[in-house]
């Protein structure tokens, strides 16, 4: 049984992979438990792959994945946590701004209870205008809307327990809202400051516009926490707002006709009234058929609406 699992999304890192891969070395090795590292090559376009080979060549704990294309740091780091075997993972960057030494002091706050340890860069090394900042501002909205403050979101550098990811699909760019969804999920989420070192080598692929896509990503999130179950809940408001408020337009239209002598097809009123009463009957016939396939998800493939942590007493259900 392997007891850590180290997972590293690897996109054109050639000139930082050989020092991280000894400082790695180094602190797993110090640690005294069993591992593996887990290198998932993103479509590389430089000589990382390759090096990485020669690594893994050298080295039996050492696992390489080589995706066919660049998927992206959600998709690589999926990657690797489905072929992870430890029962705690440890996700970092390749670029050598996470610094491994802090693995070991993430482990220890996990041994604390803990399922999820987030590292906070506290003293961050990027830009202020072009990273900082934004990131900023996307740490207090998504803390705000999930309800789960944490200062760094952002931060690859993490870690979990097993059973935290093993059932959890991500898309878009939600490896940052792992946290967010873990605790939905009743994990215990726990923080940590932890060093950040300005890049040496190579070029950072994040952007601004990457800002944009957590925010959408966000959205998605805040749907599925509230209305996964229940979408009807949602169209349904929205429908039956809309066609109150196109009810109320009408009367107005009509009021306008008799007390002011205002023609009717004369008045822009009635066609919003129409417009939203309509788009109010489209929204709850939505909600229904929502609600059609979210059944349709759940009971065809078996899925449970609800997740449990233990069993007790309950015969062969423990085993399974």
């Amino acid at each position: 049984m392997i007891e850590l699992s180290v997972v590293l999304p690897v996109f054109n890192e050639a000139p930082n992979l050989p020092a991280l891969h000894a400082s790695l070395t180094t602190v797993l090795d110090g640690l005294g438990k069993s591992y593996e590292i887990v290198y998932v090559d993103d479509g590389s376009a430089d000589d990382s792959f390759a090096l990485l080979r020669r690594l893994a060549g050298k080295a039996p704990h050492v696992r390489l994945l080589r995706l066919r294309r660049n998927y992206g740091q959600t998709a690589a780091i999926s990657a690797g946590v489905a072929a992870a075997a430890g029962q705690v993972l440890c996700v970092l960057d390749a670029d050598l701004q996470n610094d491994p030494r802090d693995i070991p002091r993430l482990l220890a706050k996990l041994d604390e209870g803990y399922d999820v340890v987030s590292g906070w860069r506290r003293e961050r090394r990027d830009p202020l205008l072009s990273r900082r900042l934004p990131s900023w501002l996307a740490n207090r909205l998504i803390s705000w809307l999930t309800g789960v403050p944490l200062h760094d979101y952002g931060c690859t550098l993490k870690a979990y327990r097993r059973a935290v990811l093993q059932d959890l699909r991500l898309y878009g760019e939600m490896h940052r809202l792992i946290p967010a969804f873990a605790a939905h999920e009743g994990a215990r989420v726990g923080e940590l400051p932890v060093a950040h070192h300005p890049r040496r080598a190579g070029r950072s692929s994040y952007g601004l516009g990457r800002t944009l896509k957590v925010v959408l990503d966000l959205i998605v999130m805040k749907f599925l926490f509230g209305y996964a179950t229940k979408p009807i809940y949602v169209f349904g408001a929205v429908g039956i707002g809309a066609c109150l408020a196109g009810t109320l337009a009408g009367l107005v239209t009509v009021y306008e006709k008799l007390a002011l002598g205002v023609y009717v097809h004369r008045n822009p009123l009635i066609l919003l009234a129409v417009f939203l009463f309509l788009l109010g009957v489209q929204c709850v016939l939505m909600g229904l058929i929502a609600e059609l396939l979210i059944r349709t998800y759940h009971e065809s493939q078996r899925k449970p609406t609800y997740a449990l942590a233990e069993r007790v007493n309950c015969g062969d259900a423990e085993s399974e």
